[in-house]
């Protein structure tokens, strides 16, 4: 049935389109539900109370360690004494009398117990691993691990992938020859090797991991931005805005670069399932995030490594991994279907 004609606009059908698509809303949902975890992460799983009555005063710890997560917002909301001091245990130090609403999981990520390789059990959902630390708990904060990868990495190659292809597109000639040649040296090394030679030379740190996916993965954005530059640079509304007095930098930013973001924005949402991926193999390695802070790589490792007498260790990571990258490939895949119907047809 052809889709009825209307005077809505291109991102509104884009849209239309997209909603029809019940696997792209349930990655959609997925993809929602897994930032929201990963933000409201304290208020889950952590050893503070949500909120707490300590000698006669009220505290809202975990929310204030939620609020902290806002940017910029840690310079001005700060923990209050006594939760500030990194001794203070408040499972300790509140008496059975004091009022504490606890998270539904009332263990922090890098908190010991005494009952490790622990099989899941009413106390620990997921059990625990070598070191006594709640495996749901660690699960749960290591999901903001991928979160920050994928956005953050893919905000950097983004930006540099969108300046350099538009570059290339809009000025042609020796411009386009020269970057459309660096473009191709790049793309002849394989993207997780080359990722690994620099993390050689470099601190193993989440902020590292983030930079160095993001400065070797704009190539395909690049060349999507260049072809969507060359494609459109030539149209009607680009004379009329040069006929205008308009200039370079304001014909990029402000006639092209919006009519070419629909291809782009889809080639970031695959590259975000492959972020995700990659950082949990640098994990893996040793190269990405170090223990004892959780990363879905790194509790993977760990299960391997206790695989014989703790099998339970191995299925939250996997899954987790699994699920992320399904569900923005799912999402990708939709909005691609979505920008180009022609797509969806030439596949059946």
């Amino acid at each position: 049935m052809p889709e009825r004609s209307s005077n809505t606009s291109p991102p509104r059908r884009a849209w239309r389109r997209f909603r029809r698509n019940r696997r792209a809303l349930v990655g959609l949902t997925v993809i929602t539900l897994i930032v929201l975890v990963a933000f409201f992460a304290p208020l889950i799983a952590g050893s503070r109370p949500i909120a707490c009555r300590f000698e006669n005063r009220l505290y809202f710890p975990a929310i204030v360690a939620v609020a902290q997560r806002i940017p910029f917002a840690s310079s001005v909301i700060k923990q209050t004494p006594p939760f500030s001091r990194a001794g203070f245990e408040p499972r300790t130090a509140l008496d059975q009398e004091d009022f504490a609403i606890w998270p539904i999981i009332p263990y922090g990520p890098l908190e010991l117990t005494d009952t490790a390789l622990d099989p899941p059990s009413s106390d620990h959902w997921l059990g625990t691993d070598e070191s006594g630390r709640d495996i749901a708990a660690r699960l749960i904060h290591a999901a903001v691990v991928s979160v920050q990868v994928g956005l953050v990495s893919m905000g950097i190659a983004g930006v540099v992938g969108i300046v350099i292809g538009g570059l290339a597109g809009y000025f042609g000639r020796w411009v386009d020859a020269v970057i459309s040649r660096v473009i191709e040296v790049v793309i002849c090394f394989p993207d997780f090797f080359l990722i690994l030679s620099v993390m050689v030379w470099l601190e193993p740190s989440i902020v590292n991991v983030m930079v160095v996916i993001g400065l070797t993965r704009w190539t395909s954005i690049a060349r999507y931005t260049r072809g969507e530059f060359l494609r459109l640079k030539h149209l009607d509304f680009v004379a009329a805005a040069r006929v205008s007095g308009a200039g370079h930098l304001r014909i990029m930013v402000r006639h092209l670069l919006p009519n070419a973001l629909a291809p782009i924005l889809v080639t970031i949402t695959f590259g975000v399932a492959s972020a995700v991926l990659i950082e949990s193999a640098l994990s893996w390695l040793g190269f990405g995030v170090q223990p004892p802070n959780p990363s879905w790589g790194n509790m993977l490792r760990s299960a391997y490594i206790n695989l014989r007498v703790a099998p339970h260790m191995v299925y939250p990571p996997c899954i987790a991994i699994f699920v992320t990258v399904l569900v923005y490939n799912l999402v990708g895949d939709a909005l691609r279907d979505a920008i180009d119907p022609r797509t969806a047809e030439r596949r059946r």
